[in-house]
């Protein structure tokens, strides 16, 4: 039988909860209402519920959720059984705050690599993250593990590294690009473009000041 994929929205939201879910465990707090869980993402309380029950969990306690177990059984959803291995395609300034930020807060998903083309930086580690030759990609990403690419390259450079993505294990791809990336033809790899600068662009429309009177 098919596994039936979630919305992308809700895969969104329950990364977003089980991140606000730990950081309130830290805070000591063993149990959570949906309506607090809500406020704390701006949206309604049905909307959590409705989330939680697509993904089967739910619970009968006055205290509310769980949050130990709700941190556990998003993890059983969003997680793979094995570690995941993620690579950087462009080691600059951007790609080193990704990866010093990023590794260590998950324990399914570490950046285990990183390629480029300038020879300054292959064979040396910036960020505690090997850098490799871009030459190798495929033999590299198969030898660690890497299903996940993170291309922080110059737009300029993408059309130019297509061909090597679509030869590798890789079939993740989350691009900060300011150009979309598109994978070969029948090609099952998932792609989620992240544009800074429409993103930018988004926000500052938004506060104008005769879009805010």
């Amino acid at each position: 039988m098919t596994k039936k994929l979630l919305p992308e929205r809700t895969i969104e939201r329950l990364s977003e909860y089980r991140r606000t879910l730990l950081r309130k465990l830290s805070e000591g707090i063993t149990h959570i209402h949906s309506h607090s869980l809500a406020s704390m993402h701006g949206i309604t309380a049905v909307q959590v519920r409705r989330d939680l029950m697509l993904i089967g969990f739910s619970s009968d306690n006055k205290k509310g959720y769980n949050v130990s177990e709700l941190i556990d059984f998003i993890g059983k959803i969003l997680d793979s059984d094995n570690v995941v291995g993620v690579a950087i395609v462009g080691m600059g300034k951007l790609a080193s705050a990704i990866t010093s930020y990023f590794n260590g807060k998950r324990s399914m998903m570490r950046i285990v690599a990183a390629f480029d083309n300038d020879p300054d930086k292959i064979g040396k580690e910036i960020a505690s993250i090997p850098v490799y030759s871009i030459d190798s990609f495929s033999k590299e990403c198969e030898r660690l593990g890497v299903k996940i690419a993170l291309l922080t390259l110059p737009a300029k450079a993408l059309d130019g590294i297509r061909d090597v993505i679509d030869n590798s294990p890789i079939k993740g791809i989350l691009n900060f690009t300011s150009k979309p990336f598109t994978p070969a033809e029948g090609s099952n790899v998932y792609v989620e473009d992240y544009d800074i600068i429409t993103l930018l662009e988004k926000v500052a429309y938004f506060t104008k000041d005769d879009n805010l009177s």
